[in-house]
């Protein structure tokens, strides 16, 4: 934990900073760790799970996630509240191919100001 706190702190310092892979929000309340589908990931018509992993533990009854082609809404998904603390995991139906927006909203435990952003990612029937 201690080497990784090293590394981010020299790497601010230096001016470099990681790839931007997720639209993230402009406060640093809380971080997209990992996605399914990734950011810009092809993904196949058959997936049909979701999630977003976080750096910190989200409130799953008050945070949404949302597919979206454009400015239309897709599907809404209802996220589980089974799932780890800091995951919101989903299923949906079958997409048909084209591109979309895995938009997600939460609250921390800890806070009261909905954090989202999106994560954009198409459907082909090649996979």
């Amino acid at each position: 934990m201690m080497l990784r706190r090293l590394t981010i702190a020299a790497l601010l310092m230096t001016g470099l900073s990681a790839p931007a892979a997720y639209a993230q929000p402009a406060t640093d309340d809380v971080k997209v760790m990992e996605s399914t589908p990734a950011a810009n990931a092809h993904i196949g018509r058959k997936s049909s799970a979701f999630s977003v992993r976080f750096d910190r533990p989200v409130d799953h009854r008050k945070s949404t996630l949302v597919i979206k082609q454009g400015d239309k809404v897709i599907e809404r998904l209802h996220p589980r509240l089974e799932s780890a603390p800091e995951v919101l995991f989903a299923a949906a139906p079958t997409l048909p191919p084209g591109n979309y927006m895995l938009h997600w909203a939460v609250i921390t435990l800890q806070g009261t100001k909905a954090i989202s952003g999106d994560i954009p990612f198409q459907v082909s029937d090649q996979q």
